[in-house]
C-alpha cells in the first residue's frame, strides 16, 4: 500500500491510494464532521470501522481514514471473506463531544450509500454507540448481542494476533508453543488486553505498556504482567515486540533499537512506509508478521454477523489467521521480498482474478 504525499491535492492523494469513493459528512446542528472512504468493493461492500479522534487537522483526519479504508480493503481479501474496504472518522473527542443526536445523523449519511459501506466499532467508538447508528441504518455490524450483533469482537481480534504470534513463532523456532517465550504488548485496551490473557495462559513472559498508567497497573496485576514505561519498551531483550495502540511505532529509529525476532500485533499500519520499513526489517532478520493479516480477526467477526455464521465457525475463520501467516512468510522467503509485500502480492492476484471473473459476466 503505497505512502502518499500529504501536501498533495486530494484527488491526487484518491488516485495513490486507489480509492473508488470519498464522502465528506457535515452538519451544523450535531457538530458532525466525518469523512467516509469507500476503497474497493470488487469482492463485496466495503465494511470498515467509525474512528472518533481529536485529530489536530482535517488532513491529517483524511490521511488516517484513506489509510485505514484501504488497510480494510487488503484485510478482508488476505482473509478469504467476500468483502471490500472501507472506513470512517468522526473529527471530536469521543469523551465530549459524541451524542446520541450526531451519530444518529452519521448513521444517515452511512444509509444515503445504499449498502456500499458497513461500518462497525474502532478507536473511539463501542457497541452502544453502534446500536444509535443502527436506529438509522441497517448497515452496521458489531451491535450488542442483546439485539441479535456479535457483540464485542476484542477477543475475537487478539485471538487472530495470537495465532499470527504462534505461526511466525514456528517459522523461527520450529515450534508453536508459546512456552518460555517473551513478548512486548504495546497497547492495552480492549484487544490488548485480551492478548495479554491468551500470551499468559500459555505461559508467556509479558511486558505491558500504556499511556493509561491506572489501566497498565490494572493489567499487570490481572495477569501477572511486568509493566514498562513507553520509553524503555525499545530497551528490553524480549523475543517478540506485539504494537496493539496506534499505528506507526516501526519506524527506522525504532527499528535500530529493536532486540526482538518477531513483530507481530494488532495495531493498523505499523510500518511508517511499508517499503522502507519492510525492507529494513527483512535486511536485519526480523520477522515482520503484517499487521492486516493478524489482526483481521475483528472484520472476521463483522463478516459472521453479516453471514449468520455460528460463534464455532467464526473461531474457525479466525483460526486461519496462523495458516495465511505461513503461506505469506513462505512466500517471502522464496522470493527474498519483505512479509508485507508478499501479504500485498497475494492480496492483489485474489482482487485481479475476481476483476477477470466479473469482467467476463
Amino acid at each position: 500500500m503505497p505512502n502518499t504525499d500529504s501536501t498533495g491535492s486530494i484527488f491526487t492523494r484518491l488516485e495513490a491510494y486507489g480509492h473508488k469513493k470519498v464522502v465528506f459528512c457535515s452538519d451544523p446542528d450535531t457538530g458532525l464532521k466525518a469523512i467516509i472512504a469507500i476503497h474497493d468493493t470488487t469482492l463485496g461492500p466495503a465494511l470498515g470501522g467509525t474512528r472518533m479522534w481529536a485529530y489536530k487537522t482535517e488532513q491529517d483526519a483524511l490521511d488516517d481514514v484513506l489509510r485505514l479504508s484501504k488497510s480494510m480493503t487488503y484485510k478482508a481479501a488476505i482473509s478469504g471473506l467476500n468483502l471490500g474496504g472501507g472506513s470512517a472518522v468522526i473529527i471530536g473527542d469521543s469523551r465530549k463531544d459524541k451524542s446520541e443526536a450526531l451519530l444518529r445523523k452519521f448513521g444517515r449519511f452511512i444509509k444515503n450509500l445504499n449498502g456500499e459501506f458497513i461500518t462497525a466499532e474502532d478507536v473511539g467508538t463501542n457497541p452502544r454507540d453502534m446500536e444509535y447508528i443502527r436506529m438509522e441504518t441497517q448497515y452496521v455490524t458489531g451491535v450488542p448481542e442483546t439485539i441479535g450483533g456479535s457483540g464485542d469482537p476484542s477477543p475475537i481480534s487478539a485471538l487472530g494476533v495470537f495465532m499470527g504470534i504462534k505461526a511466525s513463532v514456528k517459522e523461527l523456532f520450529g515450534t508453536d508453543s508459546l512456552t518460555g517465550k517473551s513478548v512486548i504488548v504495546q497497547g492495552i485496551g480492549q484487544v490488548g488486553e485480551n492478548l495479554v490473557k491468551l500470551l499468559r495462559d500459555e505461559n508467556v513472559k509479558v511486558y505491558i505498556s500504556d499511556i493509561n498508567e491506572e489501566q497498565t497497573a490494572r493489567v499487570s496485576k490481572k495477569y501477572g504482567a511486568e509493566a514498562v514505561s513507553n520509553n524503555s519498551i525499545f530497551d528490553i531483550d524480549a523475543d517478540i515486540y506485539s504494537p496493539c495502540a496506534l499505528g506507526a511505532t516501526v519506524n527506522t529509529h525504532t527499528i535500530n533499537k529493536l532486540k526482538c525476532a518477531i513483530i507481530a500485533g494488532s495495531a493498523n499500519n505499523q510500518l511508517e512506509d511499508e517499503a522502507v520499513h519492510g525492507r529494513l526489517l527483512l535486511e536485519k532478520g526480523i520477522l515482520f508478521a503484517p499487521d492486516y493479516v493478524i489482526n483481521a480477526g475483528g472484520v472476521i467477526n463483522c463478516y459472521s454477523e453479516l453471514m449468520g455464521f455460528t460463534k464455532k465457525r467464526t473461531l474457525q475463520l479466525t483460526e486461519n489467521i496462523y495458516e495465511a501467516t505461513r503461506n505469506i512468510i513462505k512466500l517471502s522467503k522464496s522470493e527474498n521480498i519483505a512479509t508485507i509485500q508478499a501479504a500485498n502480492k497475494i492480496v492483489e492476484k485474489r482482487i485481479a482474478d475476481i476483476n477477470k471473473v466479473k469482467s467476463s459476466y
